[in-house]
């Protein structure tokens, strides 16, 4: 017997326990069957689940489930990354605590503590995507930095780099002053900071008191200006370019040129060029072929090593005291000074407060700065084409498709990937150096002591490896040929590349999928996966981003507790639209929760009720109307259910589940059926679409479905996992059975609709008289009469004789008009002037509302959140306006 109350933290891992001894996750490449793969975006090691995770990984494991009982051999590939940067801070972290730096442990002794941490707590991840109940196949479990995977990493470097798209090159990267490494665009966040627009005074050589001024945020980098730029349309400054500036405090000579990156209409039209330290700068620089000094090194302390030369030329003998006082400085400090030094020497013009985004890292949490440095880059121009031209063919397809042009907008204009890092976890970058400095790429050290000695003529050579890393994407973007043995041809790479469909965020298109497709192309020959679905990202209920200091950060697995993994994973399908953002809080799960235990207790009321499998049973059989109306809605609703995931509309899937579990089955079909269940086919057809519902409902719901599968005796215990999607079964004059009960069900919901309109008490029967109704719609209404007196609380149907009643309320259903005389049950009058008054007041409010949303100005300025937000609160405003007028307009006057 089933418990009253559906108890999600006793079941769901008993399950799932279950599932995974029985196998029920695995793939078989020697199936027979048509493979379907999707490749998991590795999450990093060091993580824990996050909304992000549920989102991303409960669409996942519905379109997997959803194949899976399609009869597909489903490869849902699992795995973790090395995440360098993370992993690295955390071990870090816990030899602090020790008093241990990992210097003093040397670069080998420190990885050995890192693979210490992964073996005791990289696993984090991994078990609580199992109470999220993903049904990965975690014999297949990868982790980025194992063996295979590492003879893949090198083989790609190798071949790349022989090939002349992997080389090295001095560069402006992403430095984060903290961590001591280069990082990727990904690891950058904007923050807003309050700071200054200083405007500083350039003297022009050989015209005495007259300057140029730029205006700056940055007046510490001035250190290692090179030029000026002005636009070369600029009026003001049309005799001055071809001239030269004096750089103040340094003295050199800085040449002023015209390029368009100056804007006239920003600070002063004239702006100073500093090509080591930004990268617009850097771009400038190349196009005028600028000197590029470094001031600031890998700490951001200024150093003056690369401009000494010029501060020698400019003063001789004499040591410029303050620029030399600045060696060694931090840039905070050091701005503070140099500022200090322009104004006293009178070359500060002005000061502006200037609210600006300076770049910080994500990781280390301090401003980056621009640092020229040599790195080994990857030729991404060449690589990007062929991964153009895939998507532009349709070899591989976005959806939505608008994102494609977020692809093409990124890959038309891809710059070298900086695939280096200064750090100690990672995959070592696989090249050696000789005494001369030459390099030696191979997949082993062997190999580059072989090709030395070649090289050298020589019996011995000393080799010294490359100290960096390789970006943690560059290991990613192999995922998904690597895990399936490359570059070994494997069965499995033969049977399961490319995948069927890549799921992610849009955050991550061109930092991961654009370079899987990049790599799969180049190395496999073909595109990595046949569809990318982009889902949105998860926000708070009021559409805002969550982050902990806003402190509106949710954590997924206190959903589950609280709710039950099914509740939490039918609430994100629910939310998730194309395109759209998923709104998510307690209260949308709380109320999710509700529709796993209605499903529960219709389950009960079959048990009572001895409703049980009957496998002789043959819907195409029935003869009632009931049970053939309900077969009906249970085809039409798995033909709509399996369009909408063919679509990847997730949120169309859980409301078709939604409102035929709820509203066609458990409200009308058992309300209906209650009378009426003596009749052996009013059961047998009970149970069989219950087992549709458990089918249909399985890859969204898969705990509570599978326990009522398996408690109903459907198939073997852990069955429902492979069980066959349901199909559309045969149904003897299916239209006629779907117009009579569809009919009744219309007359019900009207008439309820308009007693709790008109707030007649439950306990008050009230007459329906049919006026202008057909004989065969009269006929219908005495066939169903005691349904319709049980349901919509009505005393008796009759046909209108003679006047309308007063105090009658009318309503259309087909031909015919329902009349409800209310006179005796309700004062008529004083619900119209509550009517009036609620309709009167809800019109006021959204005048405001929509005042609000015609000032531009509003629009413009209030977050996107708020203003979406007025928009829903208008759209349902209206709603309920129309409602209540439809309501007066019933009300006979």
């Amino acid at each position: 017997m089933l418990d009253k109350t559906y108890k999600p933290s006793e079941i769901e891992p008993r399950l799932y326990e279950g599932w995974e001894r029985a196998g029920a996750f695995a793939s078989d490449a020697n199936s027979n069957a048509k493979p379907y793969t999707i490749m998991i975006p590795p999450p990093n090691v060091t993580g824990s689940l996050h909304t992000g995770h549920a989102l991303t990984f409960t669409v996942q494991d519905t379109l997997i489930r959803w194949r899976r009982m399609q009869g597909r051999d489903v490869l849902w590939q699992p795995g973790t990354d090395h995440a360098g940067i993370a992993t690295q801070m955390v071990v870090e972290r816990l030899l602090a605590e020790q008093g241990i730096d990992r210097r003093e442990l040397g670069r080998e002794k420190f990885v050995e503590r890192v693979w210490q941490w992964k073996a005791e707590s990289g696993g984090t991840i991994t078990q609580q995507l199992r109470r999220l109940g993903a049904s990965l196949d975690w014999q297949r479990e990868r982790f980025t930095m194992d063996d295979g995977l590492s003879d893949a990493v090198r083989k790609v470097f190798v071949t790349l780099y022989r090939e002349g798209l992997i080389y090295r090159d001095k560069r402006l990267v992403n430095w984060d002053p903290k961590l001591q490494t280069a990082i990727s665009d990904l690891e950058v966040e904007s923050v807003e900071v309050k700071g200054s627009l200083w405007y500083v005074r350039y003297p022009i050589e050989g015209q005495a008191g007259r300057f140029i001024t730029v205006a700056t945020t940055r007046p510490e980098t001035m250190l290692g200006d090179t030029a000026v730029a002005v636009h070369p349309e600029d009026a003001r400054y049309q005799d001055l370019i071809g001239r030269h500036a004096i750089l103040p405090l340094v003295g050199r000579r800085l040449p002023i040129v015209a390029d368009d990156y100056s804007d006239p209409e920003k600070g002063t039209g004239a702006v100073k060029i500093t090509p080591a330290h930004d990268f617009n700068d850097f771009e400038v620089g190349r196009r005028h072929d600028l000197p590029m000094p470094s001031i600031l090194d890998r700490q951001a302390h200024v150093v003056l090593a690369e401009i000494a030369d010029v501060l020698r030329a400019v003063y001789g003998a004499a040591d410029p005291a303050f620029t030399r006082s600045l060696e060694g400085m931090d840039r905070t400090a050091a701005r503070k000074a140099i500022v200090a030094e322009l104004e006293r020497l009178g070359l500060l013009e002005k000061v502006e407060p200037n609210t600006h985004q300076v770049p910080h890292g994500d990781r280390g949490g301090v401003p980056l700065e621009p640092m020229l440095t040599t790195q080994w880059y990857c030729n991404a121009k060449v690589l990007a084409q062929p991964a153009i031209e895939a998507v532009e063919a349709g070899r591989t397809v976005f959806v939505p498709k608008q994102w494609e042009n977020t692809f093409f907008a990124w890959m038309r204009d891809i710059q070298p990937w900086c695939i280096s890092r200064q750090l100690w976890w990672g995959h070592q970058i696989p090249c050696w150096y000789g005494p001369d400095g030459r390099e030696f790429v191979a997949e082993s050290e062997a190999e580059a002591k072989s090709a030395a000695r070649d090289h050298y003529k020589k019996a011995q050579v000393a080799l010294t490896r490359d100290e960096d890393v390789l970006d943690t994407w560059f290991s990613s973007a192999l995922w998904p040929f690597s895990t399936l043995g490359w570059p070994e041809s494997t069965k499995e790479l033969a049977r399961y590349y490319p995948g069927d469909v890549l799921v992610t965020g849009f955050d991550i298109i061109f930092f991961w999928v654009a370079r899987m497709m990049m790599q799969g192309i180049h190395f496999m020959g073909d595109v990595p996966f046949r569809t990318v679905y982009i889902h949105g990202l998860v926000r708070d209920e009021r559409g805002q981003k969550m982050s902990k200091s806003k402190g509106n950060s949710i954590d997924p697995l206190e959903l589950i507790d609280k709710y039950g993994s099914d509740a939490l994973r039918f609430t994100i399908c629910a939310l998730t639209g194309l395109g759209r953002d998923v709104k998510l809080g307690p209260a949308r799960v709380e109320n999710y929760r509700r529709f796993v235990t209605k499903l529960w207790n219709a389950a009960r009321f079959c048990e009572m009720n001895d409703i049980r499998v009957d496998p002789s049973f043959d819907p195409a059989r029935a003869s009632l109307p009931l049970t053939r109306w309900i077969l009906d809605a249970a085809n039409r609703a798995t033909e709509e259910a399996t369009a909408a995931l063919e679509a990847y509309r997730l949120d169309e899937y859980a409301g078709v589940c939604y409102r035929f579990t709820w509203d066609t089955f458990c409200d009308w079909f058992v309300e209906f059926a209650k009378p009426a269940l003596s009749e052996p086919e009013v059961r047998q057809t009970a149970a069989h679409v219950l087992g549709t519902i458990l089918r249909l409902l399985h890859p969204v719901m898969p705990f509570v479905t599978e326990e009522l599968w398996d408690r109903f005796g459907y198939g073997e215990p852990f069955s429902l996992i492979r069980a066959p999607w349901p199909e559309p079964v045969n149904v003897a004059d299916a239209p006629a059975a779907r117009a009579e009960l569809d009919w009744v069900v219309r007359l019900i919901s009207e008439v309820r609709s308009v007693r709790t309109e008109m707030n007649v008490p439950p306990g008050t029967l009230t007459p329906i008289l049919l006026r202008d109704a057909t004989p065969q719609t009269l006929a219908l209404a005495l066939q169903w009469i005691d349904a319709i007196r049980r349901l919509a609380r009505v005393s008796e149907v009759r046909p209108l004789v003679g006047e309308m009643p007063k105090g009658s309320a009318q309503l259309m259903v087909d031909e015919a008009t329902v009349v409800l005389p209310l006179a005796d049950a309700i004062d008529v009058g004083t619900e119209r002037t509550r009517l009036t008054r609620e309709r009167d007041k809800a019109a006021g409010e959204a005048r405001k509302i929509g005042q609000k949303l015609d000032n531009l100005d509003f629009v413009r300025r209030a977050p996107e959140e708020v203003v979406e937000e007025n928009r829903e609160r208008l759209a349902a405003i209206q709603t309920d306006i129309a409602r209540l007028e439809a309501a007066l307009q019933r009300i006979e006057a």
